[in-house]
């Protein structure tokens, strides 16, 4: 599996050295919020640059070359925090960035077939009740997006797309584009039109906007890029953001080390000040197979010079997955499987989805497969935004609360590694997603039976699927809803009936819809006369060859 990373107003535009020279570092030079203007004054006096400059958090990203810089920082009136953001130079590029390439776009013949991943969660049940609304934006924080693709196109918000990268935002067109592969991946998961060819996003309805915090060459992303995506998110009104990382170069930061600190509180208001706009950060756990309730030992970090191996403890933090009022995410693998890869930890993962060789969208027109708790986080992303499109106006405090209320428990496997209760636990947190539960898909009041096994619908044939109804007195009701849910090309080849326990069928589908994919609906059948208790039936009949 990879690693999850791949692993104010907006910021005012600064002076500074349009020449790149060596030994240039970037800080955090964290005030309080508002005028910082002597700060920034301090900034220029001690060999350094205003880089951007986000007011409204009190967050300055400085450059300087000079290694007593954050020391000297420290020392001014005004100043709360410096931290360095990297251990290694800041590139060239900054200064003046290459738009990333445009790649020429492939076709793909017609046809979606729903995937393994979206049935799991019930996604595509939810299509047919609410698709997701284009007034709800997701952020997609990554690598970038392939705006051309014809997958992603349809759902594109270029108006409020941006690169993050360096940590100002850099709004030419194209600027948002993908230097990797992953952040194309985890926008068609999230929102992949349906549009008759590829795949379909969890919520293919909302519309998605890139925010590049990758750097191009390395795809890291540093805490400058992930504060400037966070402002950017709650200043253009993202319901939702998508965060498959982990903040670059410290897999884990610690409150202990005077530069950790300082990218722990930068990244902290950042993502306070999206959620005080309306914005809620989904994030992946990360897949280090590791519990994040009980951490030790870091042998990953710096990853942009030479990790070394050093003693941390729960104080610790995954940023940005480990923030208050993030949703962190924990990869299913196969069912209701733990992925083998997913970190885990009581307390600290929320919810999970699937993310085990996930099929999406990869630039150039193109689809791939992926693993990694980044793959179940826009999953989750998809889900945030179909509750956010079924309550306009809900906040992101209590999209977080029916993430959870309408998760489906998981218990625990035969691992004594996962601790708590069958509804919330170390592997999966509240449980796994449900994109039908999101979109208020509920069962009515009354009695209600499902048979959730799949039966094959082989061509010229019939197959019935049974349900037991027990404990209930009487008949039927004369307005009993029959939800059906059939996957099958060319539905003008099936005849689809309900058969009472006595024997007598009620047509629901007979032949119609030509060509079409699929029969996911629900039916009203006036079934009064028959007695309620016994088995019945929901029969499908195959009527032609080859589909």
């Amino acid at each position: 599996a990879p690693a999850a990373k791949a692993h104010a107003p907006a910021a005012t535009p600064a002076s500074q050295s349009a020449a790149w020279v060596a030994g240039t570092r970037a800080y955090l030079v964290i005030t309080a919020p508002g005028d910082n203007a002597a700060v920034r004054s301090a900034i220029a006096a001690n060999g350094g640059t205003v880089f951007s400059d986000f007011d409204a958090i009190g967050v300055i990203v400085a450059h300087s070359a000079s290694s007593g810089f954050a020391a000297t920082m420290r020392g001014v009136a005004g100043v709360q925090q410096v931290g360095a953001t990297r251990t290694s130079d800041v590139p060239a590029d900054a200064y003046n960035p290459a738009l990333p390439a445009n790649p020429s776009q492939s076709s793909t013949p017609a046809g979606e077939p729903v995937r393994a991943d979206m049935s799991q969660i019930k996604a595509d049940q939810a299509w047919a009740v609410n698709p997701g609304s284009a007034s709800v934006t997701v952020g997609i924080l990554d690598t970038g997006v392939d705006d051309q693709h014809q997958d992603l196109a349809p759902n594109f918000d270029a108006a409020d797309s941006v690169s993050c990268a360096y940590g100002k935002p850099d709004t030419r067109t194209g600027a948002w584009r993908d230097v990797d592969t992953h952040g194309t991946h985890v926008a068609g998961t999230v929102a992949a039109a349906k549009n008759g060819k590829g795949v379909v996003g969890v919520a293919p309805g909302v519309k998605i906007a890139a925010v590049r915090v990758a750097e191009p060459g390395n795809a890291f992303f540093f805490a400058e890029n992930t504060i400037c995506g966070f402002v950017w998110a709650g200043d253009h009104g993202f319901k939702v953001t998508n965060n498959s990382y982990y903040t670059d170069p410290w897999q884990f930061n610690c409150p202990d080390n005077i530069d950790q600190a300082a990218i722990i509180e930068g990244v902290k208001r950042a993502q306070e000040y999206a959620e005080g706009k309306g914005s809620l950060q989904i994030a992946a756990a990360g897949n280090e197979n590791y519990d994040l309730a009980h951490k030790t030992t870091d042998s990953a970090s710096p990853n942009d010079s030479t990790p070394v191996t050093r003693t941390i403890t729960n104080a610790c933090l995954d940023i940005p997955t480990e923030l208050p009022g993030v949703v962190t995410v924990a990869a299913n693998g196969t069912g209701v499987t733990k992925a083998s890869f997913s970190n885990y930890g009581q307390g600290v993962i929320d919810v999970a989805a699937p993310g085990s060789n996930v099929y999406s969208t990869v630039p150039g027109g193109g689809y791939g497969s992926k693993s990694g708790t980044s793959m179940a986080t826009p999953h989750v992303a998809g889900v945030a935004a179909l509750i956010a499109s079924a309550n306009p106006g809900i906040t992101p405090a209590q999209i977080r609360a029916k993430l959870a209320t309408q998760a489906n428990d998981i218990a625990c496997p035969s691992d004594s590694r996962c601790t708590g209760t069958t509804a919330n636990n170390a592997f999966f947190g509240e449980g796994q997603v449900d994109a039908l539960k999101a979109v208020g898909a509920t069962p009515p009041p009354g009695k209600y039976f499902e048979n959730l096994a799949d039966f094959a619908i082989s061509d010229n044939a019939t197959v019935e699927s049974p349900i037991a109804v027990t404990g209930v007195t009487g008949n039927a009701p004369a307005t009993l809803k029959v939800g059906v849910d059939i996957k099958h090309t060319y539905i003008g080849d099936l005849k689809v009936e309900l058969v009472a326990p006595d024997g007598t069928a009620y047509t629901l589908h007979n032949r119609a819809g030509g060509s079409a994919d699929n029969i996911a609906q629900t039916y009203t059948v006036d079934a009064s006369s028959e007695v309620a208790n016994g088995t019945w039936k929901l029969r499908v009949n195959d009527n032609a060859a080859s589909d």
